[in-house]
């Protein structure tokens, strides 16, 4: 294979002296697993209990063919720096500084390192591009104008418009590649986000409490769900904040018109607990408005809603909104994920003096998302639901795809569709892309200073409790040895 540049063949070099036999990389990533448990990192996944097994890691030369050399290395890098702990601590602390973050160093700095490796680039042009590189690939790109935590209306209406300028370039790129993802804190401002949810919780507790404001009453919380977060009685909107919220409903109703003149798929995120219910009741009114459950041609819905498995209601919701999809008539569409406000959820819980939102352990929360799954694929087979399972856990990627083809849903089904970040887990994406699964990166992409929040994120949640990174650097380690063998044996 040929190899990139020079400084690819230099580093390569240092490997093939270093001549580390794969019993060493095998014992180095043991020993890394050993130290990521004290920073209760998750362990190498078991092998599902199923015989089938549609996903395929042990030839790394099949797995990364086409990957280049110099790429490897890269993601190698970064994945290494963001296991040590005190490092990953001394850079967040750094990026949530305004000192740091907001200096023309402190920028530069993060560009060159994490928003390298987690971002496609400051411009929904340098994003495109990286979503034709995806698509020759076999795979796809979810573009993710990375703003969120609006303050007032007047940043509400610029983020809207960027948005709809995400989803014209996805329509500029070839069919069927690109999806767009938003979030709502980005359309609607925070504080009115939290206000509407504390109401939407007080009502769950009290069904006769009145929110005139209401449009539908598709269910958007459970029995289970953290009502203790709206202690006593909130006050009504005022009239001024009602005209905010319809406001808003028409920026994100804008969004999702677009999308659906272009055929293009929009996934909203989920966020943290405190805004959640009024994130998922924005998300209905998209889908009330334009997933319509009579479409003929069997294709993807337009809105699709998020559901976190970490959260220790996610499937009595999810079972609510399965419900209330068959009652409104309403093709459901949802991505599920195990969720990435971990850090933010426990410190609130634990200043409000109130149980965590959050499953009590790791096992919990990959129970709760392999369930979800499970339930969602069965909808899929049905035809009344559309599933994106959002994943770096290789025992979740590998039961879904044994699941998939035991209920014969086709690989083709668009309905079915697997996404992980990019930057992380490119061995699982690429091992369901040779199965034949429809596979996407999720592609976060501006200013540097506008995407600290996501990135702050990602260095979290590769050292915290749902990481999976040593796998994947336990694949590259195994592809580099077996290229720079492969190096000297032609030499030789």
């Amino acid at each position: 294979m040929a190899i990139a540049s020079r400084a690819t063949k230099r580093a390569l070099s240092t490997f093939a002296a270093a001549k580390l036999p794969e019993e060493a990389v095998a014992a180095a990533a043991a020993g890394e697993a050993i130290a990521a448990r004290s920073h209760q990192a998750v362990p190498l996944p078991p092998a599902p209990a199923s015989s089938v097994r549609p996903l395929q890691f042990e030839d790394t030369g099949r797995l990364f063919a086409g990957e280049p050399t110099s790429a490897l290395l890269r993601t190698l890098a970064a994945l290494q720096a963001l296991s040590v702990g005190p490092l990953v601590d001394a850079a967040t602390a750094a990026l949530r500084s305004p000192a740091v973050a907001g200096s023309a160093l402190g920028r530069a700095a993060a560009r060159a390192t994490a928003y390298r490796h987690f971002c496609a680039g400051e411009t929904a042009d340098e994003a495109a591009a990286v979503v034709r590189r995806l698509w020759r690939g076999g795979m796809g790109g979810i573009l993710d104008y990375g703003i969120e935590d609006a303050e007032d209306g007047h940043a509400c209406d610029r983020n809207a418009a960027g948005f709809v300028s995400a989803v014209d370039v996805a329509a500029s790129l070839p069919p069927g590649s690109a999806s767009v993802c938003i979030k709502i804190t980005a359309l609607c401002p925070i504080a009115l986000l939290e206000k509407a949810s504390d109401l939407l919780r007080w009502q769950k507790k009290h069904p006769s409490f009145s929110l005139p404001w209401k449009t539908h009453s598709f269910p958007v919380l459970s029995d289970s769900s953290p009502l203790h977060l709206t202690a006593s009685e909130p006050a009504a909107l005022t009239a001024e904040e009602e005209r905010e919220l319809q406001l808003a409903h028409s920026r994100l109703l804008a969004v999702c018109a677009r999308c659906a003149e272009h055929g293009i798929p929009l996934l909203v995120d989920a966020e943290y607990a405190t805004v959640q219910p009024a994130i998922d009741y924005f998300t209905l009114v998209g889908a009330l408005a334009f997933n319509d459950a009579g479409a003929a041609d069997g294709g993807r819905p337009i809105v699709h809603g998020t559901i976190q498995a970490y959260l220790r209601d996610a499937r009595d919701r999810l079972e609510a909104m399965v419900r209330g999809a068959e009652r409104e008539r309403v093709r459901l569409g949802l991505k599920v994920v195990r969720g990435a406000y971990l850090t933010r959820e426990a410190r609130l819980a634990a200043a409000l003096g109130v149980p965590s939102p959050v499953h009590g352990s790791i096992q919990e929360t990959h129970d709760c998302y392999n369930g979800c799954a499970a339930f969602l694929l069965d909808r899929v087979r049905r035809g009344s639901a559309s599933v994106m399972l959002a994943t770096h856990n290789v025992e979740s990627g590998q039961l879904a795809a044994a699941r998939a083809q035991e209920l014969g849903i086709p690989k083709g089904d668009r309905n079915l569709q697997f996404a992980q970040l990019m930057g992380m887990a490119d061995g699982l994406s690429l091992s369901l892309r040779n199965a034949g699964f429809q596979v996407s990166k999720y592609l976060p992409y501006g200013p540097v200073e506008q995407i600290i929040p996501y990135l702050i994120r990602r260095a979290e949640e590769n050292r915290g409790l749902l990481s999976a990174s040593s796998f994947d650097r336990q694949l590259l380690r195994k592809e580099l040895v077996r290229r720079v063998k492969a190096m000297v044996a032609g030499r030789e």
